[in-house]
């Protein structure tokens, strides 16, 4: 890819919707080439074509969850040729459910796709970028990492091992060049969103995903560590910090024994 005329080419894992989509449009605004990868085909050739007006766009079909699927990946980047200066790890999945309900199956996905592949493509290219000099990470974790969420504790632990990396990577890159964002939104519009079956939850607790992916944007650009969107979530995170965990802990089980299942 000819990054001549852009800032540098962002890839965004799980461009099809959601987060991920709407990272790919503020990039794309803001002059940036694009490498958009996901599982559903048809939705990165619809926002391949919303979007080549304003910037190149290249796609490439992958699931993230399989080792194999995280290597073709690597490979056609290797094979086109592209230098990635951005990454943004969005691809992620999360089940509402107690732990001894989840299959082992379901357990394996996630941790393959919310640890596993994050982590090989911020080893891959962290390497790549300290070489060089520059280089920017974007990893999506979760309000859900700063604290146990019952009924959700797989996942809240994907995203605090997201966020601890993240933290940990920014002191290791110090003065390399390379920065490392996470960007920890709370409840968001989005389809996965959705599934967990949130729609009972009030208005002014869900944010736009647009407002998620201009806010991680900008803490990129700003290589700030930690961005957390939304006031109402930057005070829940506040407040949770400074209680003793056992009351955090108690008040997560006491929602999660009342809210429906999905």
């Amino acid at each position: 890819m000819n990054n001549e005329k852009s800032k540098g080419t962002v890839l965004v894992t799980g461009a099809s919707s959601g987060i991920g989509a709407a990272l790919a449009r503020v990039f794309a605004s803001k002059g940036f080439a694009l490498v958009l990868t996901a599982r559903r085909e048809n939705l990165l050739q619809q926002l391949q074509q919303e979007l080549s007006a304003e910037t190149e766009v290249s796609y490439i079909v992958s699931d993230l969850a399989t080792s194999e699927g995280v290597s073709a990946l690597l490979s056609e980047l290797e094979t086109r040729a592209v230098r990635i200066d951005v990454l943004i790890n969005n691809a992620g999945i999360a089940y509402s459910d107690n732990f001894d309900k989840l299959t082992d199956e379901k357990i394996q996905h996630l941790i393959a796709l919310n640890i596993t592949a994050l982590s090989t493509l911020t080893s891959h290219f962290v390497k790549k970028m300290k070489l060089r000099g520059s280089g920017r990470i974007l990893n999506v974790a979760s309000v859900a990492a700063f604290q146990p969420v019952p009924s959700m504790a797989i996942y809240a632990a994907s995203k605090a091992f997201v966020l601890s990396l993240t933290e940990s990577l920014s002191e290791e890159l110090r003065d390399t060049g390379v920065s490392v964002t996470a960007l920890c939104p709370g409840l968001t519009n989005t389809e996965m969103v959705n599934d967990l079956s949130a729609s009972n939850v009030p208005p002014f607790m869900m944010s736009r995903v647009e407002d998620v992916a201009r806010e991680g944007y900008e803490a990129l650009i700003a290589r700030e560590v930690i961005r957390i969107p939304g006031v109402a979530n930057q005070a829940a995170v506040t407040w949770a910090k400074h209680q003793p965990r056992w009351l955090v802990r108690g008040l997560g089980g006491l929602v999660a024994r009342f809210a429906p299942k999905p």
